[in-house]
């Protein structure tokens, strides 16, 4: 971003014109609030997002937003908001999405360039959380999701070893999954695919391998629904490919103690199971290094038929 907005700037709560957002005008404000304990404020959430922009943006583009503000930080009160804020900039993008249950028409944000993630993040949202389908073919999702949830009673190295099992499922089906630390104990399983399948027939396919694994490893994986029934077990949370849900995405920070990122990982760093949620918190040296793990994700979609033969 802009050096002129760097983490030594005295800002003291007073407004701040964010440059380099050409035509959109964005006022910043309380950027000294302290949003996380260890003394992260506001201005990191905005620099942070703002940086990670052109790693972020690929992700999200077209996607509806589930939003959750914590304008206090993370000790204070939060809630979710679908709606885009009738305060938002005009240049805001929105997708209005009619949902059946609620016979309700909601407007979704969607996140299409920085000025929209920089005033996310003014707003105090931290966590991005955006469906798993785009703007124009929201019934048929370009990528599926394995969420890989520890009960109590569960360690990180019992996940990583699930993990690798899905893994191993996937390469055996011809399907290729990108791993992603959750940002807290779970990991993620990103799964692209070309949007041709809807998400009745992708939970399907993701139930049916939710439960091979389960058959494989049954002391420690579950698809339990009861939570008081998962301990020490792995859920495998195939559900969250139902329309509407929403999950972490790429790159996003969480509203835990730290500010941890749910980082993209390699296999091999899955496979050594060496990982931890505290390594990975404003990671932008992560990204220098490594480069953007996921980016074959967005480029080389997976063909669903094996799997959705076996699964119907």
């Amino acid at each position: 971003m802009d050096r002129e907005m760097t983490t030594g700037q005295q800002v003291n709560g007073e407004p701040y014109m964010l440059p380099r957002l050409p035509g959109q005008q964005l006022r910043l404000t309380n950027l000294d609030k302290v949003f996380w304990p260890e003394g992260l404020t506001k201005f990191d959430l905005v620099e942070y997002y703002v940086d990670m922009a052109p790693g972020i943006l690929p992700y999200l583009r077209e996607r509806p937003l589930v939003l959750k503000r914590y304008p206090d930080g993370i000790t204070g009160e939060a809630f979710y908001q679908k709606e885009c804020p009738a305060y938002a900039p005009e240049w805001v993008a929105t997708l209005p999405v009619y949902h059946t249950d609620s016979d309700k028409t909601i407007n979704y944000v969607l996140c299409n360039n920085e000025a929209t993630l920089a005033w996310l993040a003014n707003q105090g949202y931290i966590e991005v959380h955006a469906w798993l389908s785009r703007a124009g073919r929201l019934e048929y999702p370009d990528i599926v999701v394995m969420d890989l949830d520890p009960a109590d009673g569960t360690t990180l190295v019992d996940v990583l070893e699930i993990a690798l099992l899905v893994n191993r499922a996937l390469k055996e089906l011809h399907l290729t999954g990108y791993p992603k630390n959750s940002g807290a104990r779970g990991l993620h399983i990103f799964i692209p695919l070309y949007p041709r399948w809807t998400f009745r027939e992708v939970t399907a396919a993701m139930g049916y391998l939710a439960h091979l694994i389960v058959q494989v490893y049954p002391r420690k994986a579950t698809t339990e629904h009861l939570i008081h029934r998962r301990r020490g077990k792995v859920y495998l949370d195939y559900l969250q490919n139902v329309q509407g849900r929403s999950m972490t995405f790429p790159y996003s920070l969480r509203p835990l103690p730290g500010a941890p990122v749910s980082a993209p990982l390699t296999w091999e760093e899955v496979a050594a199971k060496k990982i931890y949620p505290g390594d990975f918190n404003i990671i932008r040296r992560r990204l220098e290094e490594w480069g953007d793990l996921y980016r074959e994700l967005l480029e080389c979609p997976n063909d669903l038929t094996p799997l959705l033969e076996l699964a119907i």
